[in-house]
């Protein structure tokens, strides 16, 4: 399965018009986290620590809206927390899709199963399941056994029901390369549309700093990671995929994933806050 010309058709209009407005600085992506509960506590998030007085609050349909409508982005990714532990994930998910938006549901995947009855396949609808290894490095990531089988039975039954599944996967120090390559051939042969990858962003609130990875040591595991002959279908932006292998430096960006949160918007990025 393929990225959808449509995407790509209308992102080339958006920068156009946004050109033609002589806009310097406009999104690109609405991130939105209508709730920051989640069913899992992995090793190097901090968002539910970060949020742990917000942990019951939820967006509405209608604060979703607001702020998507606010950013004016055409591609929203939906997360959390994980998102379909929010009430209201279907509605929220249809009144975007409506907008004809492309949404990128991200979720670890173990409520998906259970839950795809809420939405119907389209090309603007893409979930998103984070994998960070095959099944003993995933579980002992999530502190869950049955994490990872759970995570691909739910990928295999999005895809045989139509759906459009791409995967995301976290890189921190000391994670295996090879396994990360067995991971990438399993997802590959499953079908997935694509393979997302990116490292993993020390905040302010994880303890364990020595899970992440400084710069020149990222740049030499993803040399390794993104190798070209293995023929995975990564899904990331080519630049961005030089940034990882060092081949590129960028400066901030952060009005381009303008991030709302039930705390409303993230200042000032989606990391730092």
């Amino acid at each position: 399965m393929r990225r959808p010309a449509k995407l790509d058709m209308k992102m080339a209009r958006y920068l156009v018009a946004q050109k033609a407005k002589r806009r310097k600085y406009f999104p690109f992506v609405t991130m939105l986290e209508p709730l920051e509960a989640c069913n899992l506590h992995c090793i190097g998030c901090g968002r539910i620590i970060e949020y742990k007085d917000y942990i019951t609050q939820r967006l509405t349909v209608e604060q979703s809206l607001a702020a998507v409508h606010a950013s004016g982005a055409p591609i929203v990714s939906i997360s959390g927390g994980e998102p379909l532990l929010h009430e209201q994930i279907g509605e929220i998910t249809r009144a975007i899709l409506e907008e004809k938006r492309f949404i990128y549901l991200c979720t670890n995947g173990l409520l998906l199963e259970e839950k795809l009855d809420l939405f119907e396949p389209s090309p603007y609808l893409s979930f998103v399941v984070h994998l960070d290894g095959t099944k003993e490095i995933h579980d002992m990531v999530t502190r869950r056994p049955g994490t990872y089988d759970q995570a691909i039975r739910s990928i295999r039954e999005a895809i045989a029901r139509g759906f459009r599944v791409n995967t995301n996967t976290t890189i921190f120090h000391g994670s295996n390369v090879q396994d990360v390559h067995k991971l990438f051939g399993i997802l590959t042969e499953l079908g997935v549309e694509g393979l997302m990858v990116s490292p993993g962003y020390a905040y302010e609130d994880v303890s364990d700093r020595e899970l992440f990875l400084q710069r020149q040591e990222s740049i030499k595991v993803f040399r390794q990671i993104l190798d070209s002959s293995k023929g995975f279908p990564f899904y990331n932006n080519p630049l961005y995929l030089d940034f990882l292998r060092g081949e590129r430096e960028y400066g901030c960006a952060a009005w381009t994933t303008p991030t709302y949160t039930v705390r409303g918007w993230r200042k000032p990025c989606y990391i730092l806050a």
